[in-house]
């Protein structure tokens, strides 16, 4: 007759088994959803550019002129530099930026506080929508992704001028 101490890790080591097999299916699966989340960002990040937008000058100190194109739905964000205002972002952007900016004590927040924020549904289509946007202006030097998930605003990144 086997041992019940046996038995609990003939099936703790089945159980292991598992959880590893699952783990490797859901790696595989969020491999295929970053690809289609990269794909979607890549074309309308493409359509964006295609439709043509109106350029807005950005005076950068003594500088000359620095044609900036406007923010309008499904804009491109533009890469943060010296004298660039968050005024240039589309809506969803500044609004995001305006969020992290009033964060207490300028703590990093994560997506699903950021989607609170923004008074949408702290449900994973709406959440992975903002961690999308978050993760854009981060690319381009407006965020700071702390840790993963977890994004503050850039010192001198702040307000609309």
């Amino acid at each position: 007759m086997p041992s019940v101490m046996g038995l609990l890790e003939e099936r703790e080591r089945a159980a292991r088994q598992h959880v590893e097999a699952l783990q490797a299916e859901l790696r595989e699966a969020e491999a295929v959803w970053e690809r289609f989340v990269i794909a979607r960002e890549t074309v309308g990040e493409v359509l964006a550019e295609s439709h043509g937008h109106v350029d807005v000058p950005v005076a950068v100190s003594d500088e000359p002129a620095v044609p900036v194109a406007a923010a309008g739905p499904g804009s491109v964000v533009p890469v943060w530099r010296d004298g660039l205002a968050a005024a240039v972002l589309a809506p969803d952007y500044r609004r995001i930026m305006e969020i992290l900016t009033r964060a207490v004590w300028r703590r990093a927040m994560d997506c699903r506080q950021l989607a609170a924020g923004l008074g949408l549904q702290p449900v994973p289509a709406k959440v992975e929508g903002v961690r999308s946007k978050a993760k854009r202006l981060a690319a381009r030097g407006w965020l700071a992704e702390e840790r993963p998930g977890m994004f503050s605003v850039v010192a001198g990144r702040v307000g609309g001028s």
